[in-house]
């Protein structure tokens, strides 16, 4: 099997697996990230099979998702074998699986190859911006959070397993997550994209809060 062909049928497998996800994890999600890794993985000049296929199988063993709770590539990897993908290439893509998520304020990153670097940026861009604020919703729906809470604050969690067991509202994430992104990415295009996500992100949540408080009314109120 050639390379487009590899692609392809990932492509459509993961299309199939995320059809129905409600949780901000879907498949239009993906295909995101695919395109966005693709655009990078040009400017920085890194392999463009391990980066598509990994931006393609990044969810597939997402720990948010699975009994286990961790991100060994166990799906990735059953995949990438049965398709005969070369040992060199599956071992690269499964390395990126497992380190590309957000673990916690206080954690390090783990990731260490160029395609990894690029595959967990365009995964972190579309979690911030427009996009990135509907997806967290989503989320918070999807795992019944509160939207806001204003008596429980943000916590900057120290460990993954502080993170991973967080059960704070969607509003705290942005804290907590969202608005640390920015300055962790890795390229420097993604750096450049981020910078104006970040900046839609901060202006949401000031309105969010003038609407929570009726400020943003009380003007209109004086008038009457």
């Amino acid at each position: 099997m050639d390379q487009t062909d590899i692609i392809q049928k990932t492509a459509d497998y993961i299309r199939a697996e995320f059809s129905d996800d409600s949780s901000g994890h879907d498949w239009w999600h993906i295909y995101r990230v695919w395109k966005n890794a693709i655009a990078i993985c040009k400017i920085e000049k890194a392999d463009p099979i391990i980066v598509q296929l990994a931006a393609l199988l990044h969810d597939l063993d997402d720990w948010k998702f699975n009994e286990t709770g961790d991100e060994t590539p166990l799906r990735a990897r059953a995949w990438l074998d049965s398709h005969h993908v070369s040992p060199a290439v599956a071992d690269s893509v499964c390395e990126i699986i497992e380190h590309i998520s957000y673990k916690g304020a206080g954690v390090k990153n783990k990731m260490d190859s160029l395609e990894g670097f690029i595959v967990q940026d365009a995964d972190r861009l579309d979690a911030i911006g427009a996009i990135g604020i509907g997806r967290a919703f989503a989320y918070g729906g999807y795992k019944n959070r509160m939207m806001y809470d204003p008596d429980s604050p943000p916590h900057m969690h120290a460990s993954f397993e502080e993170y991973k067991n967080s059960k704070s509202a969607t509003i705290n994430h942005f804290y907590e997550k969202l608005l640390l992104l920015k300055d962790r990415m890795n390229t420097q295009t993604a750096k450049r994209i981020a910078e104006e996500r970040h900046n839609v992100m901060l202006k949401f949540l000031d309105q969010f809060m003038l609407e929570w408080e009726g400020s943003d009314i009380s003007g209109e109120t004086e008038e009457r």
